[in-house]
């Protein structure tokens, strides 16, 4: 007997999920690091403050963004080649994080 093919998610509709915002500073500082340029765990560890970037990811997905995570080819110190995950936001997290910042601003919250 043949095993079926595993089905392939490729929802008709984007995540239309709405990002529920945060007060958490690392998260604050993750999404400003983000929104600045894609980076490896190691830096988003050092931009957030944080020692496991990606539980922290995993929290910012909870609350709705989808922060892909691309894996690069890479050589590393020793010459071997690697291929280590870069996180980055998506035009539609870059939209939802600018439309809560802006709802943010307009109730007084910095």
């Amino acid at each position: 007997m043949k095993t079926p093919e595993p089905s392939k998610e490729n929802p008709s509709t984007p995540n239309k999920r709405e990002f529920t915002g945060t007060d958490n500073p690392r998260h604050l500082r993750a999404i400003a690091a983000l929104l600045r340029r894609p980076m490896p765990r190691e830096n988003l560890d050092t931009e957030a403050g944080c020692s496991n970037g990606p539980e922290l990811v995993a929290e910012l997905r909870r609350r709705g963004l989808e922060v892909p995570c691309e894996r690069i080819n890479f050589v590393d110190r020793d010459g071997f080649i690697c291929r280590p995950g870069v996180y980055f936001l998506t035009v539609a997290d870059r939209r939802k994080v600018h439309q809560w910042q802006a709802k943010r601003k307009q109730r007084g919250a910095v």
